[in-house]
Parts: C-alpha cells; sequence; structure tokens
C-alpha cells in the first residue's frame, strides 16, 4: 500500500495501523469461496477508530483464491 497521510477524525491522533480483508459478494461466490471484494482498513493506533476504503479486486486473486481455500 502507498505511504497514506492520516488523521483520525475522533481523537486527531496520526500514528495507525492498516490491513486487508476480503468479503464475500453473492450466492455464488459464497458457494466457491471466491472473495468479491476488497477493502484497505485503517485503524487509530490510540482509539482504535476504524476506516474501510474499497480496494481493487482482480481475477487472478480471485482464482488464487479459490485454489487456496
Amino acid at each position: 500500500m502507498q505511504s497514506l497521510i492520516y488523521k483520525c477524525p475522533k481523537c486527531s491522533n496520526d500514528q495507525y495501523e492498516t490491513g486487508e480483508i476480503r468479503a464475500a459478494g453473492g450466492f455464488w461466490s459464497k458457494i466457491f469461496d471466491v472473495q468479491g471484494s476488497r477493502f484497505t482498513r485503517v485503524t487509530c493506533s490510540r482509539c482504535k477508530y476504524t476506516e474501510f476504503f474499497k480496494a481493487k479486486t482482480s481475477m487472478l486473486g480471485n482464482i488464487f483464491d479459490f485454489f487456496t481455500n
């Protein structure tokens, strides 16, 4: 992930942690365990307030998910 300047909207802290989560989108993606949506999370180090931002998904990533889960 690229460098980001972040300031918590709740406590104004500028220290944060980032991570990624994936979520299934619909019926078929749940059955075949293909993750349809990917989100980047930013969590404030002080108050733990968390924001999610939608990220791009790729067909190659979905194929990899299908065979590794």
